[in-house]
């Protein structure tokens, strides 16, 4: 079989890396053959003065995947207990076993987070909490009401992973300033990605804002050298390309709304989504992923999510939305 043509199975920006962002890559790579800069400065203090936060509340990660798997190294002991949604991120389960602790899994409430079970599910081994918002694969949303309540009410011991991979996406009616929490939270971390809405997935880095405490616990686990030159370069050039992000966010908002509308004209049932992404109900998802690859558009399957009978499409271009449509039809 032939590489697919369309792929809508990973979540990637469809405008791919931002020309701002190449540049600065591609002359980052003259001085490739010395080391990365192991603290990523350039980029700490470009993200201190978005954020407002000191530098040494920063954490760089190869995506934002391994802030999730460092907040595991810093916060658990073998056989403590890790909560977190069903219908969690993968990356939530593997980080819990690479840390040999244990999962409670906290059945979804409208395939989104039930919050009040998930705080009564919080014992005394409990010492960290996954939450996404939005959730992959589901693409839920928790209003920031509800949400800082529970951040509040978590123990003080317990640390908190909010994992915001798509909080670009999120339209201006659902921000909220997640990072003035971190300013009252001691125990809460804020993970963040260029791999989304930047349009820098293949060069993996992301990063996680804590206070000062937490924060050095997991730089000090942090591989020395874990993001390279041109990911740094390329991730400071798009933090600051206003432009290419309204581009995405719009695009993006587009697209979700095209593809929610055929479903609904197939009479597929879907989520509503606040990522880059739906997921939709098609009954034999394995057939339907197969004869999508026969037509050159790669989906992601969601039988490890115990969703057999659905895939997650991410957004593409508009007529890549529409030969995803046309294909399903």
């Amino acid at each position: 079989m032939t590489a697919p043509k369309i792929l809508l199975a990973s979540n990637e920006n469809p405008l791919g890396m931002p020309e701002s962002a190449r540049r600065a890559a591609a002359d980052a790579l003259a001085g490739a053959g010395t080391y990365p800069d192991s603290n990523g400065s350039a980029l700490k203090q470009a993200l201190a003065a978005r954020l407002d936060v000191p530098p040494e509340w920063l954490v760089l990660g190869s995506g934002s995947s391994e802030i999730l798997e460092l907040a595991a190294q810093v916060s658990l002991k073998p056989g403590e207990s890790v909560v977190y949604s069903q219908y969690g991120f993968v990356v939530y389960a593997q980080a819990t076993a690479h840390a040999h602790a244990r999962a409670t899994v906290v059945p979804a409430r409208d395939f989104g987070h039930d919050l009040d079970a998930m705080r009564a599910a919080i014992g005394e081994d409990t010492q960290l909490v996954f939450v996404a918002n939005p959730n992959n694969p589901t693409g839920s949303f928790i209003e920031a009401a509800p949400l800082e309540a529970f951040l509040q009410s978590v123990p003080a011991h317990v640390t908190v992973l909010l994992d915001e991979a798509y909080t670009e996406y999120l339209a201006p009616a659902q921000r909220y300033d997640s990072i003035g929490w971190v300013r009252r939270l001691p125990n809460l971390i804020v993970a963040r990605t260029f791999s989304k809405a930047f349009g820098l997935a293949g060069l993996r880095i992301g990063y996680g804002v804590a206070q000062p405490a937490l924060a050095a616990r997991m730089n000090a686990q942090r591989p020395r050298f874990n993001v390279t030159t041109p990911a740094l370069a390329a991730a400071t050039a798009a933090l600051g390309d206003a432009d290419f992000l309204a581009r995405s966010y719009e695009l993006n908002t587009a697209g979700r709304a095209q593809l929610a509308a055929g479903f609904d004209e197939l009479g597929l049932a879907h989520l509503p989504s606040s990522g880059n992404f739906l997921a939709v109900k098609v009954g034999d998802s394995a057939a339907v992923h197969a004869r999508l690859l026969a037509a050159g558009i790669e989906v992601s399957l969601l039988g490890n999510y115990g969703l057999g009978e659905w895939l997650r499409v991410s957004v593409g271009l508009p007529e890549q939305n529409r030969a995803l449509l046309a294909a399903l039809r």
